[in-house]
């Protein structure tokens, strides 16, 4: 089986190398010139899953697998397509652990060693595919799409990259490294594969996504701004057209002089030397070495003063007034103490009708609690109330806080 293999192989191989021109015609211009080339010739490629003709009519084109190994190879920046089964792949992975386990089990190692050989290819075409979808993203981005000329479409390419991006990073959740591990077991070269070396492309490929998210949406801002100014520019362009003796008007002669017009010259700020200025550095130079020197005489001592008697009496007493916050802040925890029940703040700020800032009044119940000190602190027990962001992972939106006792 192994050297019928071999032998396709080689014959596949042979083929792309000696037909590597025709097969390069057809990668750019998309389909072959059948006519420049023999009839013979073209059956065989189609025979050996290089070409194919999608019906009758249509002109014979490269196969996928063809084009997405020159793609890869030639790191294309037309490339497009990027991998995001992650989920069948990683069952793949799961199934064939589990094939090795049992053939271990049963000290079948011939099949062992051939379930070993299967698991490790499929987890190299993982994290290979993983680091491939990075970089063809970010080929894409460092040339800001240049491979399509208007800004809108730079727009929608931006838009479909950032789907791209978002449908990946969303199959990179399927990862269940609990799971793999426990698949993995005490098996050392289980682990390394399905634990190291997937946790590693893991750690890799979404901080990649994450930065090219980033960059995708400003570029899509900065692609927004450019279709703004040429809209403007097009607007204007064709409202000369259509009047073509439209000359602008005295606008600042007007009542209501336009905010666009209404404005003041700038004011001159005050210069300074710029002595971090490499290029002023001979300039400085010469005018601090032409420069005399100052010599400061000491001031002369005056005749001793006379003692004067310092008189020294009774301060006045200030009374410092507690901060009503504060204060409030206080009386709530008294209220909970003396309750025994657990409150809220916003419970306590309505039944007292106070007049703080609701926000304001939640930040100061938190920071008099984390200003106790531990042997008080240990009495209360507070949690915070509220939900995460809808928009930003990771962030929770406090909306209240529970205190109680212990």
């Amino acid at each position: 089986m192994s050297q019928v293999l071999i032998q396709a192989g080689t014959r596949l191989l042979n083929a792309l190398g000696r037909h590597s021109d025709l097969i390069m015609h057809a990668y750019v211009n998309g389909v072959v010139d059948e006519a420049a080339h023999s009839k013979k010739i073209l059956d065989q490629l189609v025979q050996l899953g290089i070409l194919w003709r999608p019906d009758p009519q249509s002109a014979l084109r490269l196969k996928s697998a063809v084009r997405t190994l020159l793609e890869s190879g030639l790191q294309d920046e037309r490339n497009r397509n990027i991998d995001a089964n992650v989920g069948s792949a990683l069952a793949s992975l799961k199934t064939l652990a589990e094939h090795y386990k049992e053939a271990l089990h049963y000290n079948r190692f011939n099949e062992a060693h051939a379930y070993m050989t299967d698991l490790t290819e499929h987890v190299y075409q993982l994290t290979e595919s993983l680091a491939n979808s990075a970089r063809v993203m970010f080929s894409r981005i460092n040339n800001e799409f240049g491979y399509v000329s208007s800004v809108e479409a730079k727009i929608r390419e931006n838009e479909l990259a950032q789907g791209q991006v978002s449908e990946l990073l969303n199959q990179l959740e399927c990862f269940r490294f609990d799971e793999l591990s426990e698949i993995a077991g005490g098996n050392r070269e289980l682990r390394h594969l399905l634990v190291v070396a997937l946790q590693q492309s893991f750690s890799k490929a979404t901080q990649e996504l994450s930065v090219a998210q980033a960059r995708l949406i400003d570029l899509l801002g900065r692609f927004r701004e450019f279709q703004g100014r040429t809209r403007l520019l097009k607007g204007f362009l064709l409202h000369m057209d259509q009047q073509p003796d439209f000359t602008p008007g005295n606008y600042p002669n007007l009542t209501h002089v336009p905010i666009l017009f209404n404005q003041a010259a700038p004011l001159i700020q005050p210069a300074s030397v710029d002595v971090n200025q490499v290029s002023h550095e001979q300039e400085l130079q010469q005018l601090v070495g032409a420069l005399s020197s100052v010599y400061r005489r000491k001031p002369v001592l005056s005749a001793e003063q006379k003692n004067t008697e310092i008189q020294v009496s009774a301060q006045q007493q200030v009374e410092l007034t507690r901060d009503p916050l504060q204060q409030a802040v206080d009386e709530y925890f008294c209220e909970v103490i003396d309750s025994g029940q657990s409150m809220s703040a916003l419970e306590f700020y309505s039944v007292q009708s106070l007049t703080f800032d609701p926000e304001v009044w939640i930040y100061q119940v938190i920071g008099g609690y984390q200003g106790l000190q531990d042997e008080d602190k240990q009495f209360f027990a507070i949690d915070t109330l509220g939900e995460p962001d809808k928009v930003f992972n990771g962030n929770f939106i406090i909306s209240d806080v529970m205190v109680g006792l212990r």
